[in-house]
C-alpha cells in the first residue's frame, strides 16, 4: 500500500475540469505524484467516458488516482458546491474551448477572487494570438507545425500513432504548476499559467527548424531523410516479421559482420567507416537485407543482442503486455477500469528515491466520490440526500 504522505504532491488538492486527453493526462501526473485530484464531471459524466474507437483507451488511461464528483453547475446549488471546492484547492486544471470557464463565470478572474493562492492552468489550441479563437485537436496541429509533413512521405503527411501532442502539452503545463506552486511559496499568491496544442508541437519541431536554417534545401520528411547513420532501419526476417536495426559507429559495424559471420564485409574498403557506408548504402542495404531475411526473429534479435547494437522487434502496443522488461520492472501497473474490466497500464517513467508512483486508485466511475467530497466540505447526511435526489450532485457507485 503506498503512503500518500510520502508522494511529493502530497497534500496539494487539484480541481480537474479536463476532458479528452490534454487535460485529463495533465491531471494524472498530478495524481500519480501524490496530489488529491478531483475530477470535476457534470451529472452525466464526462462525455469521454462514452467514446468509441482509439478513444476508448482516453478514460481509462488518463483518469487513475483521482476521485470524482458528479455536480450540475448550472444549478446555483451546483455552483455553490463548486466554489466551496476551489477555496480549498491549490490548483485547477481546464482544457475547454476558448472562453468556455469564462462563459460559466468560472475563469481565473472570478475564481482567483474567490482563492487568491489558485494556480489556474489553462490548457488550449493556441496561446493568445491571431489563432486564439480557433478549434485545435492533436492532429490538427501537427499538420499546422509540420509534425505530420515530417511523419510520412512526400505528399502523404501522416499524424503519430498516439495523442503526442496532447500529451506533451499536459507535461508543459505540468511543468507550469510546479513552478507556480514553487513561486507560491515565495510570494503566497496564485496565478493563471497556460500552454497550447498548437505550440507544444512547434517547440517538438524546433530541431527541424535549426536544421532548416543551416540548410540549403527543403528538408525532407523522415521517410527520405539522409540519415546520420548507414544502417538505421527495420529488415524482414522469416515469417513476414520485421527487426529494426541500427548502426551507428565503426565499433558497431566490427561487432555485427562478426556476429554475422562475415569477415568479408569487414574487409571491404568500401564499407570501412561510416561516412562510407552511407555513400555506400545502394550496395550495403540490399546486402544485409539478405542476410537477415534468412533468419528467424529470435535469431536476429540474438545476433544484435551479442553485437551490442541499437536493434529492436517491430511490436504491435498489445505487445508491451508480455514484454520481457516491463513485466521484471512492473512498468505496467494493475488496473481495473470503469465496467470492471481487469488490465496493466503504464506507470509514470519517473524513480525516485523514497517515492512509489504506484496506482492507488483505479480510474473512477462517475461520481463515485461525490458523498466523500461533500462531506469534506461539511455537508451534512441531510444536505447530500436533497442535493442528490434534486439531480445535482451524482452519487456514483463503488467499485
Amino acid at each position: 500500500m503506498v503512503d500518500e504522505r510520502k508522494l511529493p504532491l502530497a497534500g496539494v488538492r487539484v480541481l480537474d475540469f479536463g476532458h479528452t486527453v490534454m487535460g485529463p493526462a495533465c491531471g494524472m501526473m498530478l495524481a500519480d505524484l501524490g496530489a488529491d485530484v478531483i475530477k470535476i464531471e457534470p451529472v452525466d459524466g464526462d462525455r469521454t467516458r462514452r467514446l468509441k474507437g482509439f478513444g476508448t483507451g482516453y478514460f481509462g488511461y488518463f483518469n487513475r488516482n483521482k476521485r470524482s464528483i458528479a455536480v450540475d453547475l448550472k444549478d446555483e446549488r451546483g455552483r455553490a458546491i463548486l466554489l466551496e471546492l476551489v477555496k480549498t484547492a491549490d490548483v485547477l486544471v481546464e482544457n475547454f474551448a476558448p472562453d468556455t470557464m469564462e462563459r460559466l463565470d468560472l475563469g481565473y478572474e472570478t475564481l482567483g477572487r474567490t482563492n487568491p493562492r489558485l494556480i489556474y492552468a489553462s490548457l488550449k489550441g493556441f496561446l493568445d494570438g491571431p489563432y486564439r479563437e480557433r478549434q485545435a485537436l492533436d492532429e490538427v496541429v501537427q499538420m499546422m507545425a509540420g509534425l505530420a509533413y515530417m511523419t510520412g512521405p512526400s505528399g502523404r503527411p501522416l499524424r503519430a500513432g498516439t495523442s503526442v501532442v496532447d500529451i506533451t502539452g499536459g507535461m508543459f503545463a505540468l511543468i507550469a504548476v510546479l513552478l507556480a506552486l514553487r513561486e507560491r511559496e515565495q510570494t503566497g499568491k496564485g496565478q493563471k499559467v497556460a500552454t497550447a496544442l498548437f505550440e507544444s508541437t512547434v517547440m517538438l519541431m524546433g530541431q527541424h527548424l535549426c536544421y532548416s536554417a543551416q540548410s540549403q534545401a527543403p528538408i525532407p520528411p523522415m521517410p527520405e531523410r539522409v540519415s546520420a547513420w548507414a544502417v538505421y532501419e527495420p529488415f524482414h526476417v522469416l515469417g513476414g516479421k520485421q527487426v529494426f536495426v541500427g548502426i551507428t559507429s565503426d565499433r558497431h559495424w566490427e561487432r555485427f559482420c562478426a556476429e554475422i559471420g562475415r569477415p568479408d564485409l569487414l574487409r571491404n574498403p568500401a564499407y570501412a567507416t561510416n561516412e562510407d557506408r552511407i555513400d555506400a548504402r545502394a550496395t550495403l542495404i540490399p546486402e544485409l537485407a539478405s542476410v537477415l531475411a534468412g533468419m528467424t526473429l529470435e535469431q536476429a534479435l540474438g545476433v544484435c543482442e551479442r553485437a551490442r547494437i541499437p536493434f529492436s522487434p517491430i511490436n504491435r502496443p498489445e505487445d508491451l503486455f508480455d514484454d520481457p522488461h516491463l513485466l521484471a520492472t512492473g512498468g505496467l501497473m494493475e488496473t481495473v477500469l470503469p465496467g470492471g474490466v481487469r488490465t496493466r497500464l503504464p506507470r509514470l517513467p519517473i524513480r525516485m528515491e523514497g517515492a512509489s508512483f504506484d496506482l492507488r486508485r483505479d480510474p473512477p466511475q462517475a461520481g463515485q466520490d461525490s458523498l466523500d467530497i461533500l462531506r469534506e466540505l461539511g455537508l451534512d447526511t441531510a444536505a447530500i440526500q436533497t442535493l442528490v435526489a434534486a439531480g445535482v450532485v451524482h452519487q456514483g457507485a463503488s467499485d
